[in-house]
């Protein structure tokens, strides 16, 4: 790789990265995400091991839906309510930079965010649909647990808490200081959702999906539509936002009915009509260790790693990503408000899809036959199974890999230095 780009890049990157370092939003963002690490990853392994390809061929379909139950509850404790732990993580790092009692920053962004939560699930009173408790709701989670701190911070700035007496344990004092300003701050929450029910939206999450997925109504199939499909779920989980269950949901439709198009070809043995399919993005984009195609960002850092983050997240987040989980690695790179990885977050799919499309339409690669191919089905014999079990399918996936890693390699290798050189002065320091 050329030095004189490197250089640029580093002149350029870093010291944007560095203002954002320092802005506390982010630092908040950023550290919240760390609390719950080690629960995304804990129900990364068990999604892996609750989804083996094709192990409900081996063991049977009741027996595999048995096995699912009893591990199910690892990843539905953790991985599904993930948002849970990132608001509650920000409120307390937040609340903590400013100086103030950080349990409560993070438990009042919590309730906030609960508090513009329908709860109400196919008609049912008083439950929370988990789903907003995860990926989907983290958009709204994060600027929620943002705001609430500030407004817990503004009200104990006022000096609006009550004091108790000398002699008074510790822990009844500061949660009678903690009162006024937690009620005042889940007042404000509590008047915007009582604002919201009387908009034609009902709640702040109809309201934030409804203005995101519209204007997706208006694309269609083809190269076009699916490079601005792709290039939405990486813009959105940059933002901390689940593009792939926001995007899926208008394409969907599309993508599946273009699938089972392909598929009925295969069967009768003509030729297939459709190259961008449900299995066309599955396969070849996100079948590649997960959104964003993150299996080649781990294999880069067993290559190029100094730094001792990035190298035990390269361990703990390769087993997951070789069955296309990868939220390890999105939230402990991290790449979400990264601006170190935006580039190739966002380039490196779109020129894939690209690669992929002019391969399939130029016959060079077979179309996907319309198999549904298992979501964790390893990238190779992913790709070989998607086209029919065409082995083209499997070189297609390998050199798609080998370019990724080729686009992320200056900008990991520049994330990485300043990782390493952030850990040398931590250690000069402890001396």
């Amino acid at each position: 790789m050329n030095n004189k780009f490197m250089q640029y890049l580093e002149d350029f990157l870093l010291p944007i990265a560095d203002k954002l370092n320092n802005n506390r939003y982010l630092t908040a963002l950023r550290d919240g995400f760390m609390v719950a690490l080690p629960l995304i990853i804990f129900g990364s392994i068990f999604v892996v091991i609750a989804n083996f390809p094709f192990l409900d061929k081996l063991i049977g379909e009741e027996a595999f839906a048995t096995y699912q139950d009893l591990l199910g509850p690892a990843s539905a404790a953790t991985l599904s309510i993930m948002g849970t732990f990132v608001i509650i993580g920000i409120g307390y790092k937040l609340t903590e930079h400013y100086g103030g009692e950080a349990i409560y920053g993070g438990v009042v962004a919590f309730a906030s965010f609960l508090i513009l939560t329908p709860q109400v699930l196919d008609g049912v009173e008083g439950v929370i649909p988990t789903a907003v408790l995860g990926a989907e709701g983290m958009f709204l989670g994060i600027f929620t647990a943002f705001i609430s701190a500030e407004l817990y911070r503004f009200f104990v700035g006022k000096g609006w808490t009550i004091k108790m007496p000398a002699g008074v344990p510790g822990a009844v004092s500061k949660s009678f200081n903690a009162l006024i300003p937690i009620t005042f701050t889940l007042t404000a929450f509590l008047a915007v959702r009582i604002i919201f029910s009387f908009t034609p939206f009902d709640t702040v999450q109809n309201f934030i999906y409804t203005i995101i997925q519209e204007p997706l109504t208006v694309l269609g199939s083809g190269l076009p539509a699916t490079i601005i499909a792709v290039l939405l779920i990486q813009v959105f989980w940059f933002f901390g936002l689940h593009g792939q269950i926001i995007v899926n949901s208008v394409f969907d439709p599309i993508w599946y009915a273009l699938n089972d198009q392909n598929l009925t070809a295969f069967q009768a043995g003509t030729e297939l009509p459709n190259i961008v399919t449900k299995q066309f993005v599955d396969s070849f984009l996100v079948g590649m260790g997960g959104s964003g195609m993150t299996l080649a960002v781990i294999i880069l850092i067993f290559l190029i790693g100094r730094s001792r983050q990035l190298k035990e997240l390269g361990k703990l987040g390769a087993p997951a990503g070789l069955f296309n989980v990868n939220e390890p690695i999105i939230f402990g790179l991290p790449i979400i408000m990264n601006p170190l990885v935006l580039i190739p977050w966002l380039v490196a799919p779109v020129i894939i899809t690209v690669i992929t499309y002019f391969a399939m339409s130029t016959g060079l690669v077979p179309p996907p036959a319309g198999i549904i191919v298992p979501w964790t089905t390893p990238p190779i014999l992913n790709g070989f199974l998607a086209t029919g079990n065409a082995w083209q399918g499997g070189v297609l996936q390998a050199f798609n890999l080998f370019i990724v890693m080729i686009i992320w390699w200056p900008f990991l290798k520049i994330l990485d230095k300043n990782y390493y050189e952030n850990e040398q002065k931590e250690e000069t320091k402890s001396e």
